[in-house]
């Protein structure tokens, strides 16, 4: 299953700049009926992640050694691709896809500015543009018309179209999981971009030496909380 909205052709043309990263996380909120099927703290993502600014693409396969790696093998797996646009969201067909498999694809817009795409588990004040101005920039609140705002001006903007592929073949529950997921992915989505036009006085400055070891401490602090921390982040609901 395939919604949201990059063509190989391109993404081999990029690859010699690309950054590759790997990890095998634990997956421990998962939902009631996943957990039927597989103990809590059992399923482990092995994610990876390629990355050629602008096309981005992560695929994520999950295992179970007690449960579903037996059953699963290579027909559980989560793929995203990202197109980043100098646009503001009118790119038809922004991945290339065939015409069948573009006319099976759902698209599903966000906009970081629209209070009602966001649970209301997971409103934060500060963490909303409408609200938010930055002291570095001059950039914010948004309000309903930015989009036509940001069009007329001389600020710069992108669109990050993403690509997501969902496979689960499991009878009886392929499709609950696949649309589970798919309504995860755009939550996850719209709370990070949130975050991040929020987050702007504390990224716009930074370096690409800066961005680097951040990482590697990000790196170095999710290793230590894996091994020795409670379960945190994004919790998953049962719906």
């Amino acid at each position: 299953m395939t919604q949201a909205s990059a063509s190989l052709s391109n993404f081999r043309r990029l690859r010699a700049s690309w950054m590759y990263a790997s990890a095998r996380p634990p997956v421990c909120k998962v939902p009631t009926f996943i957990q039927m099927v597989a103990p809590e703290g059992a399923l482990v993502f092995h994610e990876k992640a390629w990355n050629a600014y602008p096309y981005c693409r992560t695929s994520q396969y999950i295992y179970c050694p007690c449960v579903l790696n037996e059953y699963m093998k290579d027909d559980f797996f989560i793929k995203i691709e990202t197109w980043h646009k100098p646009d503001l969201g009118t790119s038809e067909n922004p991945h290339g896809l065939p015409p069948e498999e573009w006319e099976e694809t759902e698209v599903v817009p966000i906009d970081i500015a629209d209070r009602s795409q966001v649970d209301d588990a997971d409103y934060k004040p500060d963490e909303d543009p409408a609200l938010f101005h930055s002291e570095k920039t001059g950039r914010g609140p948004l309000g309903p018309g930015w989009k036509k705002e940001l069009h007329n001006s001389n600020c710069p903007y992108m669109t990050a179209y993403k690509l997501v592929t969902v496979h689960f073949r499991w009878w009886g529950l392929q499709g609950r999981v696949e649309n589970f997921i798919h309504k995860q992915e755009k939550r996850l989505f719209t709370n990070f971009h949130r975050q991040l036009f929020c987050w702007l006085d504390r990224w716009v400055d930074l370096t690409m030496d800066d961005i680097r070891r951040m990482e590697e401490e990000t790196q170095r602090e999710l290793d230590q909380m894996r091994n020795q921390g409670s379960v945190r982040g994004m919790k998953a609901g049962d719906d």
